[in-house]
């Protein structure tokens, strides 16, 4: 959640005379969303961030479309794809839009470069790994269960412990923020929202390296990778303030929402972007009347795809997905609890399921990536009570 905060040194005033122990002047970057009127962070630098050696196109990003765009509900299993690689440039995608799209990496190599997207931000959800989002804004340590939200232009790396690793990233074309109706009309969150300005972290660490020499940036823009050399490193910042910068917040922090009745999907939206919404369906009581129907009902999707990532193996209302899972349901088609489960649900005291879901209000395109992977026989697993993987025809 995106408040002031400040690390390091700052003058007394913005855009006054800020001078380096030899005299010269400390550079100025300001950072943020929507030119000059949006949320904005400044930045006081060793280094102009401006000496630039070189810059080179290295690689194109424009994702394949499946050429089936038939309409029915798919599942895919993103822990059979190929692991190792980069967390910011091997990335598979799995979905996406105008608006958001969705990949996943399993990681395990660092990055020797620092990287930046420019088209976008980027919810990162760790499934699985631990370590250091390392930034221009300070260090901040990320777990199982967080997601990192790093907006657009924020040059970060991430530096990995040694444990398996796996990124769902939610890549938005527009600003990722807190759902509105939890805010009052100060920006602070309400009495009543699923979680409080406790429960996100910010950097809390700002190491400043003066160090020159090459440097290199991967930059995301233009749907494609361009890399650029500085003649110096790029975490050279020595102090600054705003409300722009990466933070984190960890699913097991979201309070659920629960009533005497079943509670519709939006009680668990966790952030908002434009065009999408996600949320996040954590371990919680069920409903507590006798005869409450904990399982959710049948519903055609209002306008909206939806995309469920099962963060663990169990779901109350699905049968045959495993941790790591992917199911796409979308507008369309109704869809609901897998046979028995609705009857399985009245009287259970609770779930431990964990997912992530995304909801877009446009239709999303299945990547050709994550093809092979696809479970062939979803759609008619509301039928087959003996529902398995079925490995793809073609």
């Amino acid at each position: 959640m995106p408040i002031y905060h400040s690390l390091g040194q700052i003058p007394r005033k913005r855009h006054v005379v800020f001078r380096k122990p030899d005299g010269g002047l400390y550079a100025e970057e300001l950072v943020g969303n929507k030119g000059f009127t949006g949320p904005a962070s400044l930045l006081y630098h060793l280094h102009p961030p401006t000496t630039i050696l070189r810059s080179r196109r290295i690689r194109d990003l424009c994702y394949e479309p499946d050429n089936d765009a038939g309409l029915r509900h798919r599942h895919f299993r993103t822990t059979r794809l190929p692991t190792g690689g980069s967390p910011t440039v091997d990335r598979i995608p799995l979905l996406f839009n105008r608006d958001v799209a969705m990949l996943f990496v399993r990681p395990d190599a660092e990055d020797g470069h620092c990287y930046r997207n420019a088209q976008g931000d980027e919810v990162v959800y760790v499934s699985e790994g631990s370590g250091v989002l390392e930034s221009q804004f300070g260090d901040l340590p990320y777990r199982q269960g967080d997601y990192l939200v790093i907006h657009r232009g924020i040059l970060h790396r991430y530096r990995m412990q040694p444990v398996p690793h796996q990124f769902l990233i939610m890549e938005s074309a527009g600003y990722i923020r807190t759902p509105s109706r939890y805010r009052n009309e100060f920006g602070q969150l309400a009495e009543g929202a699923p979680y409080s300005e406790r429960d996100f972290r910010r950097p809390n660490e700002l190491r400043t390296v003066d160090e020159r020499g090459e440097h290199t940036l991967l930059i995301k823009q233009y749907d494609g990778l361009t890399e650029v050399v500085l003649d110096h490193h790029p975490f050279d910042v020595v102090g600054w303030d705003g409300y722009y910068y990466p933070w984190a917040f960890n699913i097991h922090d979201f309070e659920p929402i629960v009533g005497r009745i079943h509670q519709p999907p939006p009680v668990h939206q966790t952030f908002q972007g434009d065009g999408f919404v996600i949320c996040s369906f954590c371990p919680r009581p069920f409903d507590f009347d006798p005869e409450a129907v904990a399982a959710p009902y049948n519903h055609s999707n209002v306008d909206s795809d939806e995309v469920l990532y099962y963060a663990s193996s169990e779901f109350m209302s699905r049968k045959g997905i495993e941790f790591g899972s992917i199911t796409l349901h979308p507008d369309g088609i109704p869809h609901g609890p897998h046979p028995g489960r609705a009857e399985a649900s009245i009287g259970a005291q609770g779930t431990e399921e964990l997912a992530v879901m995304m909801d877009t209000f446009r239709p999303l395109t299945v990547a050709r990536a994550v093809l092979k992977v696809e479970d062939t026989g979803y759609q008619g697993s509301w039928v087959d009570q003996d529902h398995g993987f079925n490995p793809p025809t073609s």
